[in-house]
């Protein structure tokens, strides 16, 4: 080969080299591109279905809490039946009952247990004070309406009377 051709060969290495070196660099942007878009649109999606999550989460607890009332109305209709009456209407009112409390159930509801517990003012909410030797410190004496909690969260709190 003559020495023209030789230069022509290298002149014609260096720039397929420069042009290999450009296209794996902008490969390499390329790929870097991707990698953060996917991984923008990956966080998208868990805050998406997060947001979701919680919307349904608060639909569902203002629509139970407009429920609770008749819960109660439910408790002391139950509270007012006589365990010995045997008629339609008590068995019936209990079987109502009983399909709302499994409903509540099946919905993560759960009654706040308050009676003899100890008093904590992030689940009861206490409206009377009683000082009596019978029972302990900051003792639940009495609940006056019953509190609820949907998973981790307090629905209504417990309204009670504590002692000492």
């Amino acid at each position: 080969m003559s020495e023209k051709e030789n230069e022509t060969t290298e002149v014609c290495e260096n720039e397929t080299l420069e042009s290999e070196a450009q296209a794996t660099e902008q490969l390499d942007e390329w790929k870097d591109k991707y990698v953060r878009l996917y991984a923008d649109f990956d966080n998208y999606k868990k805050r998406t279905q997060k947001e979701m999550l919680g919307s349904y989460n608060n639909g569902l607890s203002a629509a139970l809490e407009q429920l609770l009332p008749v819960v109660d109305n439910f408790d002391r209709a139950m509270a007012a039946i006589d365990e010995s009456d045997k008629s339609d209407f008590a068995q019936g009112v209990g079987m109502i009952y009983k399909q709302l409390t499994d409903m509540m159930k099946n919905f993560g509801v759960e009654p706040i247990v308050a009676l003899g517990e100890n008093f904590d003012p992030n689940f009861h909410d206490a409206v009377m004070h009683v000082d009596d030797d019978k029972f302990g410190e900051n003792e639940i004496v009495e609940e006056f309406v019953k509190g609820y909690m949907i998973k981790d969260k307090v629905l209504r709190h417990s309204v009670v009377k504590v002692a000492n």
